[in-house]
C-alpha cells in the first residue's frame, strides 16, 4: 500500500458523500486545492479521488481548472426511478401474496415518519429515513437477490432523492407519504399501497422539475385476447 492511499481514500469518501447528498450540486466546479484545504491534505490524494470519481461517472476533469460535478440528466433520473419503482412494486406484491398478517408485520418493521418529526423533517434526515424505509420495504418482499440489486441502485438514486427533498416542504411531504403507504400495508390493502407507492415515487419527477407528462409506468392497452395491443 502506498503512503498516499489512506489519505486518498479519505478524500474519496469526503467528496463522494457530498456528491451523493447534493452538497456538491450538479454543475459545480470543484478545485483540488479547495477540497484539499477542507481536509487539511495535499493536492495529490484529492487528485486521486477525483480520478476515481470520474471513472464512476460523478465528475468530469478539466486540467488546471478543476472537476465538474456531472448533473443528473432527465433521462437518467427517469430510468433510475423507473427501475426503483418496478423493484419496489414487485416486492410489495410478493409481500401482499403472503397475506394480511405478513403485511401487518412488515408495516410494524418499517421506519416510522414520526421518528424524523422531531428533527423538523430536515432534508438530510428525510433522506436517511427514505433509504431505510424503501430498503426495508424491498427486503420485506423476501427476495435477497432483488434486495441486493436495489441497494446497488441507491448510489444513483440518492442524488435524485437529495434533490427531491431539498425544496420547501418536500422533506415533510416525503415522510407523510411514507406514513400513508405504511398504513395501507398495515391494513392489508395491497392495491391502495401499490397506488400510493406509485404516486410517491412518481412525485420525485415533479419535485426535480421533470414535467410535461412524464410517467414511470407506461399505460398498456390490452386486447380482448389478454395480450398487449399493438399501437
Amino acid at each position: 500500500m502506498t503512503p498516499s492511499k489512506p489519505t486518498a481514500d479519505r478524500a474519496y469518501a469526503h467528496v463522494r458523500e457530498r456528491l451523493l447528498d447534493g452538497r456538491y450540486p450538479g454543475g459545480e466546479l470543484l478545485s483540488e486545492r479547495g477540497v484539499a484545504t477542507e481536509l487539511g491534505l495535499s493536492n495529490t490524494p484529492v487528485r486521486e479521488a477525483f480520478l476515481r470519481l470520474q471513472a464512476e461517472g460523478f465528475l468530469r476533469l478539466y486540467p488546471k481548472r478543476g472537476a465538474l460535478v456531472v448533473p443528473v440528466t432527465p433521462g437518467e433520473a427517469h430510468s433510475v426511478l423507473q427501475a426503483r419503482l418496478l423493484m419496489e412494486l414487485f416486492a410489495l406484491d410478493a409481500l401482499a401474496a403472503r397475506g394480511p398478517e405478513a403485511m401487518r408485520a412488515a408495516a410494524e418493521a418499517l421506519p416510522q415518519a414520526g421518528d424524523a418529526a422531531s428533527d423538523d423533517a430536515s432534508p438530510k434526515r428525510a433522506l436517511d429515513v427514505a433509504r431505510a424505509f424503501h430498503t426495508q420495504l424491498v427486503q420485506a418482499g423476501g427476495n435477497p437477490v432483488l434486495a441486493r440489486l436495489y441497494e446497488s441502485l441507491w448510489d444513483q438514486q440518492i442524488r435524485i432523492a437529495a434533490a427531491s427533498t431539498a425544496g420547501p416542504g418536500h422533506a415533510a411531504d416525503d415522510l407523510g407519504e411514507h406514513a400513508a403507504i405504511t398504513e395501507a400495508i398495515r391494513a392489508g390493502d395491497g392495491p391502495a399501497a401499490r397506488e400510493l407507492l406509485t404516486r410517491h415515487v412518481s412525485a420525485v419527477l415533479q419535485r426535480i422539475g421533470l414535467t410535461g407528462g412524464s410517467t414511470l409506468l407506461p399505460p398498456v392497452a390490452w386486447s380482448a385476447a389478454g395480450r398487449p395491443a399493438r399501437t
